[in-house]
């Protein structure tokens, strides 16, 4: 009896001490299973704060938290996307208090008609007299081929009139929105001289391009002075002041971008 005991503590001490494998003769780990595993009733974790023990939650998974640390339950927090629907998918603003001035000299001599000139996706760099704003030169990134981009620029022009009330001093300038310096969007306007010195005003414009090709892009601002009228000397400020009424705070330009999908890399999920 005393030779059988010692034979059973024996091979329970190598058992608590050796790697066991099933199916298999050289076990890479504590317990190392080769083959399929049916859990029949519950996995439990046991927590070594309170010794409870816990079995998750529904559509919880056992992730592990590197070597050295126990596992825990995490729970999966995927969106469910519908078939056929747009979801936003990137969405962010950008802002610039740069901006960009021009004088009289630099106003875009246009051989044609405004109405022939500006069209949709025309380069830039066919589009004289164009500045960009700097600093709302950004990427964006598009996943699907079904995608609509929304942009909403906003920023403040300023001319250094006098006090002016006569109608015809006045200058015109135009806006456009880039996606990889291609026109997707374009407004004109005409900034009056007033009663008041260093007239100014908000200039709003939203655009939108449908299905971008799938990658990078980078969207830009850019305007441009297009005619003046009455006294043609003055400077013209987008996204900047030209006189201290208003500061670099106040005139500062700012983009928001949107971009809805609907989305090619996720398993549809219908409820």
């Amino acid at each position: 009896m005393r030779k059988i005991l010692s034979t059973l503590l024996l091979a329970s001490g190598l058992l608590l001490s050796a790697q066991v494998g099933i199916n298999t003769d050289t076990p890479k780990a504590t317990l190392d299973v080769n083959g399929d595993i049916n859990f029949r009733n519950k996995i439990v974790l046991l927590n070594a704060t309170d010794n409870t023990l816990s079995e998750g939650n529904n559509d919880q998974l056992l992730v592990s938290q590197g070597e050295g640390y126990p596992p825990t339950w995490k729970t999966l927090r995927i969106p469910e996307y519908e078939p056929n629907k747009f979801y936003l998918i990137f969405n962010n603003s950008f802002s610039d208090k740069v901006g960009v001035k021009f004088t009289n000299g630099e106003e875009a001599s246009m051989t044609s008609s405004r109405g022939a000139t500006f069209n949709k996706g025309t380069n830039i760099s066919s589009l004289q007299g164009f500045k960009k704003i700097n600093g709302l030169s950004q990427t964006i990134s598009v996943f699907s081929t079904q995608s609509k981009a929304y942009f909403q620029f906003e920023t403040v022009v300023q001319a250094n009139f006098g006090p002016n009330g006569a109608t015809d001093t006045s200058i015109d300038y135009a806006c456009g929105i880039f996606v990889d310096d291609k026109l997707v969007n374009l407004r004109q306007r005409n900034l009056k001289a007033s009663s008041a010195n260093y007239p100014f005003l908000t200039h709003n414009q939203i655009g939108i391009v449908e299905n971008l090709t799938k990658g990078n892009h980078t969207v830009s601002v850019g305007c441009a002075r297009l005619a003046s009228y009455g006294d043609t000397t003055k400077t013209l400020a987008i996204g900047t002041n030209t006189n201290t009424n208003i500061n670099g705070f106040v005139a500062q330009s700012s983009l928001k971008v949107d971009v809805y999908e609907v989305p090619e890399v996720f398993n549809p999920i219908i409820n």
